[in-house]
């Protein structure tokens, strides 16, 4: 009876002759049957991503027509045409720009909206343009930046703030007649001939807007004064005809408020303002002087800011943009506030914080891990920023808004089609978005690691 059956000591167990030990992995899946779910994955992973990839890459060393083989050379010209120049520097605005300002507001309201009882129905408000598609984003603010301030709400708002502080010119665009004896100069209008005390003088007018008559009265015929000289600006237009020219007649008003110089010289002696009858009477000294009307007086309506032209359309553009990503960029920061340890808040506070070191020393560095997350997010997406450039910048503004990705479009797909160059496009905003995506990755495992 051998130490087993005799119940002694058993010795080391050995496996027995022809078993076969079957290997799982640490989930307890078996390393094949793995395999067999994430081949599917793997072909649309390869048929929808790598291969794209490989053949960008490949087509990016060929001419236009795809025959002849240029090395580097469409990726040399990248850097040598002005649209794609551009597109570049304008691609470096945004990622600098637009996900530093859409974090930014999402910190502050995340943090403001703390501390009102409204701040759900806030965010709500604030997250509602990310259900919004980048094709209705791009109409609604493709009417917002319109230059008419009738339609574009900014410039609505951009002229009422300075038609405020701004007085506007009582007649825009008006003109004195060709025979009326006066000259033109950058907009102003001076009489040929120097008047005189006694001798009234006139100054017939044209093409004044109905609306800018408001209060005006009948022309009334000025009356000579002893010492002083005198005068009528009117609207030299009777309605239906039947009028003469440079006289006034009966059916035609006054232009009252009306600013009216006397010159000598060059300099300005004298000046007054035409009353409701397009009278006005200016002092002794006028006497001999050349009787001016200022261009402040027929100045155009102040009609805004040209947002989408070559100067303001990118900014204009980012401004739609962080519209759009403030809400996502504030939900994710509450998230992470939400989860924040209290009593570092109001340790800080017993300590003697007040609220901006709390926010500064405090809320922002704990929240550092989340505000990355966003940063690099947008980062990575205004890289491939499209819908908004190509709908809301105009025609005549595009080559100056234009970004890659946009240029990628015309290049391929556009009416100058060269495929070499929009393959050289894509694979060098492959690589633009490779260190960011490095970056991510490296902190996901950092967190994971703790």
């Amino acid at each position: 009876m051998n130490a087993a059956t005799a119940g002694g000591p058993a010795g080391p167990v050995r496996p027995r002759t022809g078993t076969l030990s079957r290997v799982k992995s640490v989930a307890g899946t078996r390393p094949w049957v793995a395999a067999v779910f994430l081949l599917p994955a793997f072909v649309l992973l390869g048929a929808l991503v790598v291969y794209p990839i490989g053949f960008s890459v490949y087509r990016s060393l060929f001419d236009t027509s795809g025959d002849g083989f240029v090395g580097l050379g469409n990726y040399v010209e990248l850097f040598s045409d002005e649209r794609i120049r551009t597109a570049l520097k304008n691609n470096v605005i945004w990622v600098v720009v637009a996900p530093t300002v859409a974090t930014t507001l999402g910190l502050i309201f995340a943090v403001l909206t703390e501390r009102v009882r409204w701040g759900t129905a806030f965010k709500l408000v604030v997250f509602m343009p990310m259900a919004i598609s980048m094709l209705a984003a791009g109409i609604i603010f493709r009417l917002v930046y319109d230059q008419d301030p009738e339609r574009g709400v900014a410039n609505a708002v951009w002229v009422g703030v300075h038609d405020t502080f701004a007085e506007p010119a009582p007649y825009p665009g008006a003109k004195p007649r060709p025979t009326a004896g006066l000259t033109a100069s950058g907009g102003t209008y001076t009489t040929k001939e120097p008047v005189r005390a006694g001798d009234p003088a006139h100054l017939p007018l044209v093409a004044v807007q109905p609306a800018d008559l408001g209060d005006a009265r009948p022309a009334t015929a000025a009356r000579p004064e002893p010492g002083k000289v005198t005068g009528t600006a009117w609207l030299d237009f009777t309605r239906g005809g039947g009028g003469t020219a440079n006289i006034i007649d009966r059916s035609e008003k006054g232009l009252p408020g009306l600013t009216v110089e006397a010159v000598k010289d060059g300099r300005t002696v004298a000046s007054t303002t035409t009353g409701p009858d397009g009278r006005f009477t200016l002092p002794a000294v006028a006497d001999g002087a050349l009787l001016r009307l200022p261009a402040a007086n027929f100045a155009e309506a102040y009609n805004g800011v040209n947002w989408l032209g070559p100067a303001l359309v990118t900014p204009a553009i980012i401004g739609a943009y962080v519209w759009m990503w403030a809400g996502f960029a504030m939900v994710l920061i509450a998230a992470g506030l939400a989860g924040m340890p209290r009593e570092l808040l109001e340790a800080a506070r017993v300590d003697g914080a007040n609220e901006w070191q709390v926010f500064r020393r405090v809320t922002v560095p704990l929240l550092a891990p989340v505000l990355i997350v966003v940063l690099v997010t947008l980062m990575i997406n205004v890289l491939k920023i499209f819908d908004l450039v190509y709908i809301i910048a105009p025609g005549s503004s595009l080559k100056d808004a234009n970004v890659l990705a946009l240029q990628l479009f015309q290049s391929s797909f556009g009416t100058d089609v060269d495929q070499g160059i929009g393959s050289a496009i894509a694979v060098f905003l492959l690589l633009l978005v490779l260190p960011v995506m490095y970056v991510n990755l490296r902190r996901l495992r950092k967190e994971r690691g703790r």
